[in-house]
C-alpha cells in the first residue's frame, strides 16, 4: 500500500470512507424487501437479524442493536403514511419522483427524528451516513437537506401543518395524524359504530407494539410451565395463554421449540376455544378445521378435541401451508389428519362433521399492529376478491356440518364487508341454520357488543381484531 497521502477532492477535503452502522444497514435492507418483494417485515426480520448476528459477532451486535433495528423497521412502516405528508412539505418534488430507496432512507430518518428518542444531531448524521453507504454521497447530500428541514419541528408541530382540522375532514385528519390509509379509517369506523373517542383509540393501538402471546397446548404443555420463563405473565382471557414482556424471545422456551406451546394471538385462541365449547346436540366425535394454514388455531383445535375423544381434520388448500400444519400438529395427544384441499370443492362428504371452523382469508385489517405493512398494501377493491371465496367457505363449511352441529366464521377482519354481510348474505340460503349467542362462550370477556356475533378489538382487548360468527344446523 502506498504511503503517499490521498489526493484531496475537488473540494479540498480529503475523502472520507462512509462508515457503515449495522443496525440501520439492516433496517434499510428489511424495508427494500417489503418494498420491492411485497416481502412481510415479520418474515424478513428473523433472517437478517440473524445474518447480523453471525456476520457482526454477539458482542458488535447484541440484544439492544436487534431491538433498535426492530423499531427502525417497524416504526417506520407503521408511520409511512405520517412521515409521507410531512416529507411532501419538505421534498422540492412529488414524492412518486424521489426513487424507492431515497424515500426508504428519509422514512428511516423521519421516524428517528420524529419517532425516536434519539438525539435530533445524531439522527440526522447517522441517517445521512447510512445514505452514504447504500445511495452514494451525491444522493447523501440530498438527504441531509431533507432530512435538516424535518427536523425543525417536532411531530406535534408538523402534524399541526400538515393534518387538516378535524372539523373540516375528520377521516382525512385522522389518516394522517394516526398514519393509515383513509379508506381503511372509514371502515373500521363504521364497525366501530362512530364515535370519535373509539376510532382514535383503535388506531392509536394499531400503531402499538404487539405484545407476544404463548399458548400452552392442552395435554402437551401448561401455563403453569411457561409462566416459569422470565418476564412471562397471564393472558388475560385465554386460559390457555401466557404474555411475553417486551423482548422475551419465544424460541429461547423449550415448549416451543419442542411444539408443545406455541405463539397465538389471545384472540386467536378465543375463537378455537369458542368454537369447541358451543353447545351442540347428539355426537361430539369429529371437527374439521377448514382453513387450517399456518396451523395455530388447528393444533389447539387438536389438543382440545383430544380432551373429548374428538378427532381432528385440517384442511388447508396450499400444499406448503398444509405442511406448517402437520408441523404445529405433531406430537398432538388425540388422533388427527392434515389433508391439502381445496374448502370450496371439499374433500369429505356432506354433514360429516359435528364442529367445523373457517377462519377465511380476508384483508388483514384486524392485525395491523403486527403487519403494518398490510396497510399500505390493501386496497377497497381487495374486498370484491375476496367475497366470493369467503362465501364459498361459509357454504361448504355448512354443507360439512351435520343438523344439531356447529360452524365457527372467523376473520382477521373487522371490515363489515368481510364479517356481518358475508354471514348474512349465507344465511339467507340456509334457513335451517341458526346464530348461536358466542358471548357466553368467551368469559370474562368485556365489551363483545350486543351480539350474538362476537367482535374483538385491540384498544378494548389487547388481541388482533378476530370476529366469529357461531351458527348450528337445525335441519
Amino acid at each position: 500500500m502506498s504511503d503517499q497521502p490521498r489526493r484531496p477532492r475537488p473540494s479540498g477535503k480529503p475523502y472520507r470512507r462512509p462508515k457503515k452502522d449495522p443496525v440501520r444497514v439492516l433496517a434499510f435492507e428489511a424495508l427494500r424487501a417489503v418494498d420491492e418483494r411485497d416481502a412481510y417485515a415479520n418474515l424478513v426480520l428473523p433472517p437478517l437479524l440473524r445474518k447480523a448476528r453471525e456476520k457482526e459477532g454477539p458482542e458488535a451486535f447484541d440484544a439492544r442493536d436487534a431491538a433498535l433495528a426492530t423499531e427502525l423497521v417497524y416504526g417506520t412502516l407503521r408511520r409511512q403514511g405520517t412521515y409521507d405528508a410531512v416529507l411532501a412539505r419538505c421534498v422540492d418534488r412529488p414524492l412518486g419522483e424521489v426513487d424507492p430507496p431515497v424515500l426508504d432512507v428519509l422514512s428511516l430518518g423521519a421516524h428517528q427524528l420524529l419517532g425516536t428518542r434519539i438525539p435530533t444531531h445524531a439522527a440526522v448524521s447517522a441517517t445521512v451516513e447510512l445514505a452514504r453507504v447504500v445511495l452514494g454521497d451525491g444522493r447523501a447530500k440530498f438527504v441531509n437537506a431533507v432530512l435538516r428541514k424535518v427536523a425543525q419541528d417536532d411531530l406535534d408541530g408538523w402534524l399541526e401543518r400538515v393534518a387538516p382540522p378535524y372539523d373540516e375532514d375528520p377521516e382525512d385528519h385522522l389518516a394522517v395524524v394516526h398514519s393509515h390509509p383513509r379508506w381503511v379509517v372509514s371502515a373500521l369506523w363504521d364497525s366501530l359504530g362512530g364515535g370519535r373517542a373509539g376510532i382514535e383509540e383503535l388506531l392509536r393501538a394499531d400503531n402499538e407494539r404487539p405484545e407476544v402471546t404463548l399458548v400452552a397446548r392442552p395435554g402437551r404443555a401448561t401455563t403453569e410451565e411457561l409462566l416459569g420463563e422470565d418476564a412471562a405473565v397471564a393472558g388475560r382471557w385465554s386460559p390457555y395463554a401466557v404474555r411475553l414482556a417486551e423482548g422475551g424471545e419465544p424460541g429461547a422456551i423449550a415448549a416451543v421449540r419442542d411444539g408443545r406451546a406455541g405463539v397465538q394471538d389471545e384472540g386467536s385462541q378465543l375463537v378455537a376455544i369458542a368454537l369447541a365449547n358451543a353447545p351442540l346436540d347428539g355426537p361430539d366425535r369429529r371437527w374439521l378445521d377448514g382453513c387450517a394454514g399456518p396451523g395455530g388455531k388447528a393444533a389447539l383445535l387438536g389438543a382440545l378435541a383430544a380432551q373429548r375423544g374428538a378427532a381432528l381434520v385440517a384442511s388447508e388448500k396450499q400444499t406448503h401451508r398444509a405442511g406448517l400444519v402437520a408441523r404445529a400438529l405433531e406430537g398432538n395427544p388425540g388422533p388427527y389428519q392434515v389433508i391439502a384441499a381445496d374448502g370450496t370443492r371439499p374433500a369429505w362428504r356432506p354433514g360429516s362433521f359435528d364442529r367445523v371452523l373457517v377462519d377465511v382469508p380476508c384483508t388483514g385489517l384486524g392485525a395491523l399492529r403486527r403487519r403494518p405493512e398490510a396497510r399500505w398494501r390493501r386496497r377497497p377493491e381487495d374486498l370484491e376478491g375476496f367475497a366470493p371465496l369467503q362465501r364459498g367457505l361459509l357454504r361448504t363449511a355448512l354443507e360439512s356440518v351435520r343438523v344439531g352441529g356447529v360452524v365457527g366464521y372467523a376473520t382477521c377482519s373487522p371490515h363489515l364487508a368481510e364479517t356481518r354481510a358475508v354471514v348474512a348474505d349465507v344465511l339467507k340460503q340456509y334457513p335451517d341454520s341458526d346464530l348461536v349467542d358466542a358471548r357466553p362462550l368467551l368469559p370474562g370477556v368485556p365489551d363483545l357488543g350486543e351480539g350474538p356475533d362476537v367482535q374483538l378489538w385491540p384498544h378494548l382487548h389487547g388481541t388482533d381484531a378476530m370476529y366469529l360468527a357461531l351458527i348450528r344446523r337445525t335441519g
